[in-house]
């Protein structure tokens, strides 16, 4: 494995384990899917599109898991059980670490199989990309708890 794969694969275990931990510190399981003030997206709403984009863009796209990907519903679904959405997240986890730790330096630099940010990229620009999302995505569900609770 590359430094920059090893790199990537620890900073994404980080943020899916601080992500997990955020979760779980919600004390009233209800207020996953609230959202406060101009916030529009819930915490759990987050989570589902953290996992819907990151097992698509990764995994269909680069490990060819063959998930199937319905954005819109990320953001409709309510009332998911915290112990799925863990789940979600623990075999998310899994799956990029899998996915990465078969990428050489020519895999990571070939060219994304699609375009992204509407232009061609090489695979690296993609799981750098992600992981910068994932952690956006991290601060929003922890202002969101705070806020709630």
């Amino acid at each position: 494995m590359t430094m920059l794969n090893s790199t990537l694969a620890n900073f994404y275990e980080r943020d899916i384990r601080r992500l997990i931990e955020e979760i779980n510190l919600f004390h009233d399981e209800e207020n996953l899917w609230k959202t406060a003030g101009t916030i529009k997206n819930s915490s759990g709403n987050l989570v589902l599109h953290i996992v819907g984009g990151t097992n698509y863009l990764i995994g269909t796209m680069l490990a060819k898991t063959g998930y199937v990907r319905n954005r819109d519903q990320e953001f409709i679904i309510k009332g998911v059980p915290r112990t799925e959405l863990v789940a979600q997240l623990e075999a998310l986890m899994l799956m990029i670490s899998k996915t990465l730790n078969t990428f050489d330096d020519e895999r990571m630099e070939a060219e994304y199989p699609i375009m992204f940010d509407d232009m061609k990229v090489p695979n690296s620009y993609i799981l750098i990309r992600l992981a910068i999302h994932l952690n956006y995505h991290l601060g929003q569900v922890n202002y969101l708890r705070r806020v709630l609770e």
